[in-house]
This record gives C-alpha cells, structure tokens and sequence, in this order.
C-alpha cells in the first residue's frame, strides 16, 4: 500500500517545490536523466534474469505488443486528422502508448489479483513495455524531435547507445541467472529511486492550467490510454478465448495509466514537455478510478 500511496504523493511533491522555487529552473531535466541513465538500466538488470518463460508467460508479451502497436497506429492517424504539431504527435506517441506497468502495475495490480499475479505482470511489463519503450520509444523520440533531415545512421546509434537497451542486451544473457547478494542489492537500490525521482520530475513539470490548444490532445491521449487499450486487450483475449490469469493481468495491464518514463523521453527529447507530464500526471491519478471499474467488468 505503501508503494501505492507514494504515487500521487511524489507528484505532489514535486508540485509544491515548482510553486515554492525550492529548485532550480533546470531540475526536472536533472532529474529525468538521473532517472534515464542509472535508475531504469539498474531496474532492467535487475528485474529482466527474472523472467521464467513458459507457454502461458507470454501471453501478457503478445498483448502488449498487440495493444501498444494497434495504439501507435490510433495515435498516428487521429493526430494527423487533428493536424497536431510533429512535437505533439511525438509526445502522444510515447505517453498515450507506453503504460505505467511496473511503478502502478505492481501495486494495483496485485491488490486486485494477489501476489500470483506478479510474474505476469513482470512479463508484460519486461518483455512488452520495457522492450517497446526502448525500441519504439527511442525511435519515436530522435524522430520527433529531430529538427534536421531523419538520419537513419543517427537513429540507429541512439537506441544502440541508448542505456535502457544496452542494459537490456546485458539482461538478456542473464536470464535465469541469481546475481550475488550485494549486486542485487545495490540494483535494488538504485532501480527502487525511479519511482520517487521521475514522479517528483513529473510534479516539477505538471501544469494544471493547459491551453485551450492541448485539451484535446490531452484527451485524445487519455481516451487511448485508459478506454481503448484495455478494450483492444480485451478483444485479444476474446478472440484467442484466453481466459485465465495471465489474460486478467494483461487487460488490466493494458488499462494503467501513461509511463513515467515515456513522459521523462518526451520531456528530454522536446517534445511538448508540459503537455506530455499533465498527461502523465492526471493519467496516473485517473487510471485509480479506471482500473477499479475495469477490474469489475472483467471478473
């Protein structure tokens, strides 16, 4: 419950200190990079060897994969019927398709379903957003907010260099592997820092007061990420007849409110940096209400 509570707490936080000027004017940048290139590489090692795959483990994979892709594409077209700005587009492209499946995921999650949901939720949360945010989201990132002519050579060295995939390929050939003691102990540290610190960036960030102008992408992205996903999840899951608890995690999964960390890529890259953190912000607090009534129209 702790970990629950600390959500809408650390935004708030981090809102007070903006209103006070308790920081200075370049600390959500800070931040965010803290966040970026220690906190996320720490929770990937650490949490990637953990996965056990099996034949029903991946189904939260194929759901997210599935969700995530069919709500880029949403994303993409509606944002071009709407003639939204490129820096608009980028920034509903990261945080109205990426979801907040580890930092909420884990909590509410397994408050509605028990522990035995945790493994489920690990693998929609490693094998589908993690893998998505660092290839998809590194893409869309240099993209977007690449003012010059797209350079592929460009693109292709980010998500090379791009921590979060370098510690991923480290992960991957550590599948199954017990790290000792204190190596786990001090990724365990730094990884548990992303949540205080990307929350407290985001309230840094967080203005209440949009324009008229970013109300619609503002609701564009939260319909996309808190009515559509989950509902596309939930044809998935009809449509394969998939009716167990990885199925039940993995609608629920699709159903958490926008990422953190796509809101700390949108806001590093340009793209919309205030639109993108109210997104994050009030997404996050309105996915508490959402993910209560999806969780009783599935069960």
């Amino acid at each position: 419950m702790e970990n629950f509570t600390i959500i809408p707490v650390a935004i708030l936080i981090g809102y007070i200190i903006k209103k006070l000027k308790i920081f200075p004017d370049n600390s959500s940048v800070i931040l965010n990079q803290f966040v970026i290139y220690i906190s996320l590489p720490a929770m990937i090692l650490l949490q990637i060897p953990k996965i056990n795959i099996s034949i029903e483990s991946v189904i939260p994979m194929v759901i997210a994969w599935v969700v995530m892709s069919i709500s880029a594409l949403f994303i993409f077209f509606i944002s071009k019927f709407y003639n939204f700005s490129k820096e608009i587009t980028g920034s509903l492209l990261l945080v109205a398709v990426l979801g907040n499946t580890l930092f909420v995921g884990i909590p509410l999650i397994s408050a509605y379903l028990g522990n035995s949901s945790i493994p489920y939720i690990l693998m929609y949360d490693s094998l589908g957003s993690f893998i998505f945010l660092t290839i998809y989201g590194t893409f869309i990132a240099s993209y977007y907010s690449n003012k010059s002519e797209f350079n592929i050579k460009m693109l292709i060295k980010k998500i090379l260099f791009f921590p979060p995939f370098i510690s991923l390929i480290i992960a991957l050939f550590f599948i199954g592997t017990t790290f000792h003691p204190i190596i786990e102990n001090v990724l365990s540290s730094f990884s548990a820092t992303i949540v205080p610190v990307a929350l407290v960036a985001i309230g840094l960030e967080l203005n209440f007061k949009l324009t008229k102008d970013e109300i619609k992408p503002l609701s564009v992205a939260l319909t996309t990420k808190l009515i559509l996903a989950p509902l596309i999840a939930y044809v998935v899951c009809i449509f394969f007849s998939w009716d167990n608890q990885a199925s039940a995690v993995s609608i629920m999964q699709a159903g958490m409110g926008p990422m953190v960390t796509a809101g700390v890529l949108a806001s590093l890259s340009g793209l919309a940096p205030k639109l993108s953190s109210a997104i994050v912000g009030y997404g996050i607090l309105i996915s508490f209400l959402t993910t209560g009534i999806l969780f009783k129209l599935i069960t």
